[in-house]
Parts: structure tokens; sequence; C-alpha cells
């Protein structure tokens, strides 16, 4: 039991800290921080549902993963083409 309890309390740790780090992100200048900053969260959200079932985690981290990493960089290409200065 005290397992299953360490996954879920690291999971929603890691969901704060990490949903923070991404509002916190648009002054940050280096847009490989705040991508990773959204897989921290990712990475909780995962973690908290390892602790009802495996492949509902896997699936969630996935996809959670691809979508987030998708409109992250196209938004840095965006700015680039832009010409946008940080």
């Amino acid at each position: 039991m005290l397992e299953t309890q360490i996954w879920f309390y690291s999971g929603a740790i890691l969901v704060i800290l990490g949903s923070l780090a991404t509002a916190r992100g648009p002054g940050v200048r280096d847009p490989i921080v705040r991508i990773l900053n959204t897989e921290v969260a990712a990475v909780g959200v995962s973690l908290i549902f390892l602790t009802y079932n495996h492949t509902l985690a896997l699936l969630t981290f996935i996809a959670a993963t691809s979508i987030m990493t998708l409109i992250l960089l196209r938004a840095v290409i965006r700015l680039e083409e832009m010409g946008v200065e940080e």
C-alpha cells in the first residue's frame, strides 16, 4: 500500500511543480526549458495514473508528451520565422 502512495504523491508533486514552471515559462528565454517544464507535468500525471492502471499511464504519457511537444515546437518555429528576439 505504501508503494502506491509514493507513486501518487510524487506524481502530484511533479504535476504542481511542472504546472508552476510552465506558468512561469513565458519569462524563460530558452524554448527547450519551456518544453522540459511541460514534460515534468506530463510525467507527474502519468505517475498518478500509474497508481491505478499501467496501460492508462503509458497511453497518457505518450499522448501528453507528443501533443505538448508538437505544440511547443510549432510555437518556437513560428517565433523564429517572425524574427522575434527574446
